[in-house]
């Protein structure tokens, strides 16, 4: 029997739906949320993405401010605009567009965001409370997202076995802190397994909760994965098909067909964790401005 499908694209609405109804309370008590993005350079992929992000924020009303840049656009100048972002009180959330030209130092521009408008998560921060458990820290969009999707199936990783595929400081890092933590949503037993991980099917087979994020079509096939195992799938991979009015589909890590026939729950690609990401950055956006405004329950 095929594993139920976690709708990603449904929860992301429902999760929309709440933050504007937050953000019409925030307006009514004189706070208007407000979220500013850069992006160095035309890359196509990123500029759609962006735009994307816009539209979500003018559906729950959140105000926007996009910075195009050029790709020749100077470390100095970045980070001035950085800085008056940080000064200007109706900003609430910054975010810059990754990956960002080789000139640019991604780190020194990361630490430049002031923690508190850090809606990605990224300032070394807020990664340091995450990592400590810390209640109060952002929780960067994407493991946010799938917490949020594992809870609305249902889900609780209390004392399972959860197996993460990929160690980057995006997914795999923070989402193993996510699922430790000692709170809703976490206290599971985590292992990062990743490239250098001997005999992966060995370690993804021990996982009542499997989550794949390494940017390989087909990483993780069905004779990797338990009977009634629970998987998210966050990779995001173009590949070749002729039958296609563009040339390619867009796929996951994992092997789905073969895979769904084993797994209790599973997300699609595309459908699944993307509009999730999303959805939790509007969410850290709000959370921000709340925090800003002194509200009780931020």
């Amino acid at each position: 029997m095929d594993g139920q499908l976690i709708d990603g694209k449904e929860i992301a609405g429902e999760v929309r739906s709440e933050v504007a109804s937050e953000v019409e309370e925030l307006r009514d008590r004189g706070t208007v949320p407000g979220l500013a993005v850069f992006l160095l350079g035309d890359d196509p992929a990123s500029k759609s993405y962006v735009r994307m992000k816009t539209r979500d924020c003018e559906e729950v009303g959140i105000d926007t401010r996009d910075f195009f840049l050029p790709a020749e656009t100077s470390q100095d100048e970045l980070e001035s605009r950085i800085d008056e972002m940080n000064e200007d009180p109706s900003v609430h959330g910054i975010l810059v567009q990754l990956p960002l030209p080789d000139h640019v130092d991604e780190r020194a521009i990361t630490e430049r965001i002031d923690p508190a408008r850090d809606v990605d998560g990224f300032h070394p921060v807020n990664v340091g409370r995450l990592a400590k458990g810390d209640a109060d820290a952002f929780r960067p969009a994407t493991p946010a997202g799938i917490q949020e999707m594992l809870s609305r199936i249902g889900y609780d990783p209390e004392g399972e076995r959860a197996v993460i595929v990929g160690r980057s400081n995006l997914v795999g890092r923070p989402m193993a802190s996510l699922l430790l933590r000692k709170a809703a949503g976490g206290n599971a037993t985590v292992t990062v397994a990743h490239s250098r991980t001997r005999d992966l099917g060995s370690v993804t087979r021990e996982a009542d909760l499997l989550i794949v994020a390494v940017g390989r079509p087909g990483t993780v096939d069905a004779d990797m994965v338990s009977e009634g195992t629970v998987v998210v799938d966050v990779g995001v991979n173009r590949v070749d098909d002729p039958d296609r009015e563009k040339g390619y589909r867009l796929v996951g890590d994992v092997a789905f067909d073969e895979v769904r026939e084993k797994a209790s729950w599973i997300t699609p690609v595309p459908g699944g964790v993307g509009p999730m990401t999303r959805a939790m950055l509007l969410d850290n956006t709000v959370l921000a401005a709340r925090r800003n405004a002194g509200s009780s329950d931020a």
